[in-house]
């Protein structure tokens, strides 16, 4: 059985798209721990379920608008699917509704007695599953979930489930165990084989004569006898054991698949209504193919600022449709390093199938969102902040593949400008002709100025608003590099007045 509800021919693999220690700092510097804090609701297994999904980046559009779809399902049917969540819990923890005992031995017949009850419990929450098959299937109506319900309909009829409840009765051993054997070297016992014990009619258990042929009967005193009896029974169900064990954990892999996949869907629903509730627009982003090189947005937001302001948020809407790279100027504090962020998050959760912070939002997907952000002094003084810089872009030159986007926010600002500029330039231009897109925020004008004199049709060139009277409006629009990022706008803030011109 399988569940397919992120993937349309297989339970989704979910290997991370970066090398770990790459993706903790994607993690960090958008900030996808609020993503992640925000759908789980303080369930520590959904926030699991997100980190796993969301960096598991899909490549493909069509898979993309697979998940689309069902998460739609999964809305305009919550009820049904957290009904349904529901019970993939219990069938995933079945271990937990059985006596403790019973897990702790390790004869054969134990094993086997533990299997048929787990089996018992898993065949009721089969049962219930299909029930919610038979009422709802039809009101859902996306690829995954037609998938899900005909598969539930083929493999779990009414049939199957009553085979298996007729064959757990069986496995149970009701009529005691019937086994067969044969002598080996050393007239040692070989070949134990377990049988379905002969059913027998009323009368012949009523008059004695239920066992026809040769038998024998162990003294009730005989303790060695009975031992060696049992021990003979443990070899004859010890292959109908494992089977039976293997069977069930079979069973419970669907329900942690089916609990796993519902939960990444419920956790989205957690968002977005999080969102929606704080009056903040989102919508399904449009994926395209990497070689059209799309990227349009109205009103998209930073999505970790939307979720830990208490402020309203400011949206920004850009059309870099056939860009490799966006170089982001202008005033300090003006929003272009959570402009930056807001392109990122919301290529990752584009790329994981789920909804965006923004009224529209079309990008082509890539192999991979990348980060290089300005980070603090190295605190045990091993390196240089400007070393340090150089490691983690040596880190990504040796994982970033054609088609990956790069955002970088004041890299290398942390030498002189000329050295900074020199540096940003040449990685840069290596990256954009390998196929990779870039977004580079910046204070550096020689850096900036330098690539808007190329007049290159390619390059974007954005710029952070600032109003006459020093305000930000927190808007990004299109404008050439200008000589001041206005820091003195900064000092004047701080220190309450301005700096007089000599």
């Amino acid at each position: 059985m399988k569940v397919r509800l992120l993937h349309p021919d297989t339970d989704a693999p979910l290997a991370p798209a970066l090398p770990t220690l790459l993706g903790l700092l994607v993690d960090d510097d958008l900030d996808l721990h609020s993503v992640y804090t925000a759908m789980a609701q303080d369930d520590p297994y959904l926030r699991d379920v997100a980190c796993k999904v969301i960096l598991a980046s899909v490549t493909d559009p069509a898979i993309i608008k697979y998940r689309q779809q069902v998460y739609h399902d999964i809305v305009a049917n919550l009820a049904v699917a957290q009904q349904m969540y529901e019970i993939a819990v219990g069938g995933e923890q079945v271990v937990r509704r059985i006596y403790l005992g019973g897990l702790m031995s390790h004869h054969p017949t134990s094993i086997l007695s533990r299997a048929v009850h787990l089996h018992e419990l898993l065949a009721d929450d089969l049962q219930a599953l299909r029930k919610i098959g038979d009422q709802h299937a039809t009101a859902f109506t996306s690829p995954g979930f037609a998938q899900f319900w005909t598969m539930v309909a083929d493999q779990l009829d009414d049939t199957y489930l009553a085979d298996v409840r007729a064959e757990l009765v069986e496995l149970a051993m009701p009529r005691g165990t019937a086994f067969s054997a044969q002598l080996g070297l050393g007239n040692k016992g070989i070949e134990y084989r377990p049988h379905r014990p002969t059913r027998h009619n009323w009368w012949e258990r009523l008059t004695g004569h239920d066992h026809p042929g040769l038998s024998f009967a162990i003294d009730d005193r005989d303790q060695a006898g009975s031992d060696a009896l049992s021990e003979m029974a443990d070899r004859a169900v010890n292959e109908l054991a494992n089977t039976a064990t293997q069977a069930a954990d079979h069973v419970q892999a669907f329900f942690a698949h089916l609990r796993f996949e519902l939960g990444f869907y419920l956790g989205c629903h957690n968002l977005q209504a999080l969102l929606t509730r704080a009056g903040i627009p989102t919508c399904m982003p449009s994926p395209t193919p990497p070689v059209e090189r799309r990227s349009q947005c109205a009103d998209l937001r930073d999505i970790a600022l939307c979720l830990n302001s208490s402020r309203p948020t400011v949206g920004n809407t850009v059309d870099a449709d056939g860009k490799t790279l966006i170089v982001i100027t202008g005033a300090n504090e003006g929003g272009k390093s959570t402009f930056l962020r807001s392109i990122g998050s919301a290529q990752i959760m584009m790329q994981a199938g789920m909804f965006v912070v923004a009224e529209s939002f079309t990008a082509s997907v890539t192999d991979g969102v990348y980060t290089h952000f300005k980070r603090e002094e190295d605190a045990a003084m091993t390196h240089g902040k400007l070393d340090e810089e150089l490691a983690r872009m040596s880190d990504i030159a040796d994982a970033i593949k054609p088609g990956s986007l790069l955002l970088c926010n004041e890299s290398f600002a942390s030498t002189t400008e000329r050295e900074g500029s020199q540096i940003a330039r040449g990685i840069i231009d290596a990256f954009t002709r390998a196929g990779i897109i870039v977004v580079f925020v910046t204070h550096q004008f020689d850096l900036a100025d330098s690539l808007y004199r190329r007049h290159d049709p390619r390059y974007l060139f954005l710029r952070a608003q600032r109003q006459d009277d020093a305000t930000r409006t927190f808007r990004i629009t299109e404008g050439a590099p200008a000589a001041t990022s206005h820091g003195l706008d900064s000092f004047a803030r701080v220190f309450g007045r301005a700096i007089q011109a000599q």
